[in-house]
């Protein structure tokens, strides 16, 4: 099979990904709803006193600061989606007919990682600009926007993967979305919200250990202070260790469902 050919069913494969998405509030509506909604929420409350917390970053507004997060979880729901969307596909038999057809095996799995992708930087673009509408700034300027946006698509190739390894090994769309409360605690568990300074003891130890407070730290440096090497160097490396993980996993399994290893 040609590699023209394979990057033309990939294509159509990812776009089946996103439409199907898109054709079902009930998988987008909660990625694009709760990020929006808790940014909200931190904005109103937090706006007069974050100010004269030590350790908190100098920022005009809380806005600013939570931007970042609101993409990253944003993404972590919508891969949880996606993982659900390609059981229900393992459900349905269109798997198998996939599986059975001419179709790229490597396509079938890339389709599915690249509809994640265009998801993720959508909702980027998206939460960046209801931000920006508000008063927000990316000090980065256009450099730290492009940024953000590649650092969105390499995790949501990360938490894509993650859903279609889970997505492959139970086969059950219930069993992926029954691992959004950890997915929700790995977000609590970070600097998402609140930077690590402010934090001691124990939760400062999980967020130092958990990779989502990198990959945030680095976003929001892009959004509040600009182009830095260290924490953009820095959440990119972990954003390529998640998903070389994800994706090394997913093709493991998705050889062992077939019968191939």
């Amino acid at each position: 099979m040609s590699n023209r050919l394979a990057v033309r069913q990939t294509g159509a494969l990812a776009r089946r990904s996103v439409l199907d998405t898109l054709r079902l509030p009930q998988a987008w509506f909660p990625s694009i709803f709760f990020p929006l909604t808790l940014m909200a929420i931190f904005t109103g409350s937090f706006t007069e006193t974050f100010s004269r917390v030590p350790g908190f970053p100098d920022v005009p507004s809380f806005l600013d600061f939570a931007v970042a997060g609101a993409i990253v979880q944003g993404i972590l729901i919508g891969g949880t989606s996606a993982g659900a969307a390609f059981a229900t596909d393992i459900e349905g038999g269109f798997f198998d007919r996939l599986v059975a057809s001419p179709v790229s095996r490597a396509a079938i799995l890339l389709g599915r990682l690249g509809g994640s992708v265009a998801l993720g930087v959508g909702q980027a673009v998206l939460f960046i600009g209801i931000a920006v509408l508000f008063g927000a700034r990316v000090e980065g300027g256009v450099a730290g926007f492009v940024l953000v946006l590649v650092l969105a698509a390499v995790f949501a190739v990360a938490v894509g993967g993650l859903g279609v390894y889970l997505a492959l090994r139970t086969g059950s769309s219930e069993a992926v979305q029954g691992t959004f409360p950890l997915f929700f605690a790995l977000m609590f568990f970070s600097s998402a919200f609140f930077p690590r300074e402010t934090m001691d003891g124990w939760f400062r130890t999980i967020a130092d250990l958990n990779p989502i407070s990198y990959l945030v730290e680095g976003m929001r440096d892009l959004i509040i202070v600009g182009v830095e090497p260290r924490p953009t160097l820095i959440s990119f490396g972990v954003a390529l260790a998640l998903a070389g993980a994800a994706v090394g996993a997913s093709a493991l399994a998705f050889r062992r469902r077939l019968g191939d290893g």
